[in-house]
């Protein structure tokens, strides 16, 4: 049974430094839960169904450092071997063997099932979103700090976002998706935490459609490891040396 506490709306909060600092900081720590500060390596794979049927398998690894540069290139299916994703910043390419040039793309598109590009590429959401804490839910016998994260600009993948997170041990639970125009687009679970590159960690991800009925994509995340990752593999030069 959840118990809702929401004493002020987001709007009614105002600016108030002190309450988004606490925000900022509530966010900050469940990135890192998520995922490490530093340059890391993971592989995903990526199941999607439609009514409770497999209609889709992707496999990826993901060369990360910090929030700001990463590469997600695709290593399953065959056919897509080869096809590889850069951000900078913001700014996404995906570079295609057949195809001489990287091709521009945005944090919004669709990567595959219930995926963006955004949820593999650019996932952490301290430096995308201004957060407020709305309230408190009782889930179970724990409570969780409910935010909410408004976009800093329209090229982030989400407009709006409601994040569920632990009070006392700052792990994610859960979060909804919003559009431009606030219609509830996803609703992600964060599931399955076991210990990845020295801290314990959500390794499975359920993203479903808040639209279609029974469409979700599965995220499994595995063998992560710390790496030293040098700035030039974030390149679009050095998108063709990459294996």
């Amino acid at each position: 049974m959840a118990i809702l506490s929401f004493p002020l709306q987001a709007e009614e909060l105002g600016a108030n430094p002190a309450s988004d600092a606490v925000a900022r900081s509530i966010v900050e720590k469940a990135d890192k839960v998520r995922f490490p500060a530093e340059g890391f390596q993971v592989d995903v794979v990526i199941n999607s169904y439609r009514a409770d049927k497999e209609i889709d398998f992707h496999k990826y690894r993901v060369l990360s450092k910090g929030n700001e540069n990463t590469v997600v290139m695709v290593t399953e299916p065959a056919s897509e071997r080869g096809q590889i994703i850069l951000m900078k910043g913001r700014d996404l390419w995906v570079f295609m063997p057949e195809v001489s040039q990287p091709v521009r793309i945005s944090l919004a598109q669709r990567l595959t099932g219930q995926v963006a590009n955004g949820d593999l590429a650019r996932a952490n959401f301290s430096g995308d979103y201004n957060p407020k804490v709305v309230g408190t839910e009782k889930i179970g016998n724990e409570t969780y700090q409910v935010l909410e994260l408004v976009a800093v600009d329209r090229s982030v993948t989400y407009q709006r976002v409601m994040y569920w997170v632990n009070e006392k041990s700052g792990w994610p639970l859960k979060a909804e998706f919003y559009s431009l125009s606030n219609r509830l687009l996803k609703k992600c679970s964060y599931e399955n935490f076991q210990t990845l590159a020295g801290r314990v960690r959500p390794t499975r991800l359920v993203m479903e459609d808040a639209l279609k009925a029974g469409e979700k994509s599965v995220l499994e995340y595995s063998e992560m490891r710390l790496r030293e990752l040098p700035d030039k593999i974030f390149t679009k030069e050095y998108l063709k040396k990459l294996d």
